[in-house]
């Protein structure tokens, strides 16, 4: 198996980097934003952020390819790094604390590109997630301070926590009912939305969350950090991984019946 603890190094320095970047524009009261042509916000702090990893990169692994949000792909080859600069920009520009940079690599293998290292980084929350493929998934500070992550054991949906971005995507897709449904036969459903919800599947504090529509960006780093979690993570036509353009992912033990729900 390939040892992957330099890039999982290495996207701990572009967190670090990315932090120091958004942090001193979070709240500032002159803070630009515009709107996208898909009519969501971008801040001038998701662009330096972004070029700012895109730049890192380039020197440190020149050879590798990269796709971000704002500024698109660029290279070619079997690694790619992944990169969402501000994962909840409607919150970042809102004053709300709750948005993370998200850093993965996918590497190319015989069944396609597959998320190996991941790290999501939510400075304002002072919290910061990442794994490693064939590593294992760890919270905490830093590299030499971090706990292990170990998704839930709960076996039933009545007793399972489940967390949600929002209603209307679902809505939107026709799946609302279904949504609903599902609501209804768990234990307890919160709104945490974006990154967060997959981090607390990782951590065991939610059992299942799904969200119905989302790019390669807002989940690759997610996928592996669940997955070496201990969870399962596929899109809700039940295909491992982060390519579907919607996710679900869960404890495991809940997987099949969160997507019988969706479907």
């Amino acid at each position: 198996m390939p040892d992957y603890h330099d890039d999982l190094r290495l996207a701990h320095v572009l967190a670090d980097s990315a932090d120091a970047t958004t942090m001193e524009r979070f709240k500032a009261l002159d803070l630009k934003v515009e709107t996208k042509p898909d009519m969501t916000p971008v801040s001038e702090a998701d662009k330096a952020a972004e070029e700012l990893i895109r730049a890192s990169l380039q020197r440190a692994r020149p050879r590798d390819a990269v796709l971000g949000e704002e500024f698109g792909s660029e290279g070619t080859g079997p690694r790619r790094w992944v990169v969402d600069p501000i994962d909840g920009t409607k919150n970042y520009v809102r004053g709300v604390p709750v948005w993370a940079t998200l850093i993965a690599l996918m590497e190319r293998g015989e069944g396609g590109d597959r998320p190996v290292v991941g790290v999501v980084s939510a400075p304002a929350l002072g919290r910061r997630w990442w794994a490693a493929e064939g590593l294992g998934a760890y919270t905490g500070r830093s590299l030499s301070s971090a706990s292990r992550l170990q998704v839930s054991r709960v076996g039933s949906l009545r007793d399972a926590s489940f967390a949600y971005s929002s209603l209307s995507g679902w809505e939107e897709r026709g799946k609302l009912g279904g949504f609903l449904d599902l609501t209804r036969a768990c234990w307890r459903t919160r709104g945490y939305g974006d990154f967060w919800s997959y981090m607390m599947v990782a951590e065991g504090s939610v059992d299942i969350c799904a969200e119905p529509e989302l790019s390669l960006w807002d989940m690759a780093a997610c996928a592996v950090v669940v997955q070496e979690a201990g969870g399962r993570f596929t899109g809700l036509d039940g295909v491992p991984g982060p390519h579907s353009g919607d996710a679900a992912a869960s404890n495991g033990l809940l997987h099949d019946e969160l997507l019988e729900h969706l479907r």
